[in-house]
């Protein structure tokens, strides 16, 4: 159980978007808690680890001793841990693993070419930007059409399907919404600014059927626009994920920062049934 004063000190040190506490807790629908320096979640058959400690230096050392001391007093049946490195202990248990790296737009450095801004100006003669915190009919149509077109993993998909609920219950995420002047929605933004030192992209969708060109380049700006208005040092852009991604966000100035390691492990993999056999046997 974590307390207010602990998640309020939690999101002035965050540096990743897995470090918003209101944001993990929501999503997830666990438990937060804190092993030593690592924020920690925990559901009725799960466990998640954010295995980049909140003011120490990454230590796999630290990492593992947290992992071992979760899976002792929770025993999930599975779990998930993520780190700037994928610790070696790991590698024989992880089902499904990942590797990317966030990136990440510096509001006090980067200056974006000018042709953006006149791509961005160019595209709000014809779409209307709202910031709001509720997500329509519209916008759930757009989710609805990325999911069926873009087929993203399970989790990137229940992210997407648990928007409408985690913007009416987060009193610190704002919709960047933008418009045609036929009140149709061509595309929006989901930005999360609870954490004190960087506002954090969430999601994003454009319509296919309501194709207004750069109106993802306006939401970029009206991005930074928003995050310069919250006194934010910087934007995280998410993680890389494809070629396509990739690339806009570094036309935009993002860049490739912090790596990640995903792991997903089973209770029955011999890493965790010996590390359980080894508590037992302590008694």
């Amino acid at each position: 159980m974590i307390s207010e004063a602990d998640t309020k000190a939690i999101l002035e040190k965050a540096y990743i978007p897995e470090h918003i506490v209101p944001l993990m807790a929501l999503l997830s629908k666990g438990e937060p808690f804190l092993i030593e320096d690592f924020l920690c979640l925990v559901g009725n058959d799960w466990l998640i680890v954010v295995g980049y400690p909140l003011e120490t230096a990454f230590q796999e050392s630290s990492l593992k001793r947290v992992v071992k001391a979760s899976i002792k007093r929770f025993r999930p049946t599975f779990g998930w841990i993520m780190a700037p490195e994928e610790p070696a202990y790991l590698q024989s248990c992880c089902g499904e693993r990942e590797s990317d790296r966030y990136y990440v737009y510096d509001l006090n450095q980067t200056q974006p070419p000018k042709r953006l801004f006149r791509i961005a100006e160019r595209a709000a003669e014809d779409l209307r930007v709202e910031r709001h915190q509720e997500l329509s009919k519209d916008h759930w149509t757009l989710i609805e059409e990325f999911i069926a077109i873009a087929a993203p993993k399970p989790r990137v998909e229940k992210l997407y399907l648990s928007l409408p609920k985690y913007v009416s219950l987060s009193p610190t995420a704002i919709i960047l919404s933008a418009w045609t002047r036929e009140q149709h929605l061509s595309a929006f933004y989901v930005i999360e600014l609870a954490a004190t030192r960087f506002a954090s992209y969430l999601a994003g969708c454009y319509s296919r059927r309501v194709l207004v060109p750069h109106a993802s380049d306006l939401l970029f700006y009206e991005m930074i626009l928003l995050a310069k208005t919250e006194s934010k040092n910087s934007i995280n852009l998410g993680l890389g994920v494809n070629d396509g991604i990739r690339r806009f966000k570094e036309k935009w100035g993002g860049m490739p920062s912090i790596a990640y390691e995903y792991c997903e492990f089973r209770s029955k993999s011999r890493w965790v049934l010996n590390l359980l056999g080894s508590f037992a046997a302590r008694g």
